[in-house]
């Protein structure tokens, strides 16, 4: 199948969301998406073709998304995918199979990214309060991913870590 529109594919359409640790603006965005579209256009699993879609939002967020009603991303496909962005991050001055940080708007709109400790201690330091808008790149679907990807932080599992108490 050719590479669709992510808007075309069903929202439990199987996905995954890779986080920049830093802004990627062009012209490695644009080496970054002629890469990941080349990739996701002869995506298969088990030699059968898989309807993917990709979007690419605020130079840190790719999300990419397979309608597993036709076919499934096996295992072996999915490390093909990961080794592939892996290989582009020397290319891109930027890591985007990321792993435990956490993704804000700050007060001026910019988005950051830190780590759950450092999260914990802004919201402890009310630089982070429960209408500050955060990411949630853990969505495993894109009806999920539609509905709750960027949200206020109280309204999504942000919210538990603003209550932590901060140790003396």
């Amino acid at each position: 199948m050719p590479l669709v529109q992510i808007e075309v594919l069903p929202d439990n359409a199987r996905t995954w969301v890779f986080s920049a640790d830093k802004a990627i603006k062009a012209p490695a965005s644009d080496t970054l998406l002629r890469e990941v579209d080349s990739f996701l256009s002869q995506w298969h699993a088990h030699g059968s073709p898989l309807t993917v879609g990709r979007d690419w939002k605020h130079g840190r967020f790719l999300t990419v998304a397979v309608d597993q009603s036709t076919a499934g991303a096996s295992g072996c496909s999915i490390d093909g995918l990961f080794r592939t962005l892996k290989g582009l991050e020397p290319k891109l001055g930027a890591s985007l199979v990321t792993s435990g940080l956490i993704f804000f708007r700050d007060e001026n709109g910019a988005i950051q990214s830190v780590d759950r400790d450092q999260f914990t201690a802004l919201g402890a330091e009310g630089r982070i309060a429960p209408g500050t808008r955060v990411f949630d790149p853990t969505v495993t679907t894109l009806g999920e991913w539609r509905a709750r990807f960027e949200l206020n932080a109280e309204d999504s599992w942000h919210a538990k870590l603003l209550r932590k108490k901060q140790p003396a």
